[in-house]
């Protein structure tokens, strides 16, 4: 399959070049770096200035805004917008219609939940792992050791 390029006219008169990614035909500006890779859906956008890394998965009418960065094996849901300048790191889950504002962090690993907002700027941090065993009181050992 050769190299698709397709205008869209975001505003009126304005018009955007984009290019299909190989896997999944999503819509990739000539500016963006997308890994081959990853999945991008026919219906997805991925604008200039962005970053797209190995093993993501980009659900159908998700758009990655100008500049922002999606780390390795991340999942991005249907219908999620990641703003400009945001960084979503690797392995982190997006839910559908999940809303990331501008200059947002998402921390590896992290899950944002279906339908949530994420403010500019904010941080969201992934969940802490399950709680470390307990160590046994000091009787118990030394009952045991008897």
């Amino acid at each position: 399959m050769g190299r698709v390029n397709e205008e869209v006219e975001v505003e009126a008169g304005v018009v955007s070049r984009y290019r299909r990614h190989p896997h999944g035909c999503g819509l990739v500006s000539p500016g963006a770096r997308v890994h081959p890779g990853a999945f991008v859906s026919r219906t997805a956008y991925v604008e200039s200035g962005a970053r797209v890394g190995p093993e993501t998965w980009i659900g159908p009418g998700s758009w990655i805004d100008h500049g922002a960065e999606v780390g390795a094996g991340v999942f991005v849901g249907q219908n999620v917008h990641i703003g400009a300048d945001a960084v979503v790191g690797t392995a982190a889950r997006l839910g559908s219609y999940v809303r990331i504002g501008r200059s947002a962090t998402i921390t590896p690993g992290a899950v944002v939940e279906r339908d949530e907002r994420v403010p500019d700027n904010a941080v969201i941090g992934a969940p802490r792992g399950p709680a470390q065993p307990r160590a046994r009181p000091a009787a118990d050992r030394l009952e045991h050791a008897a």
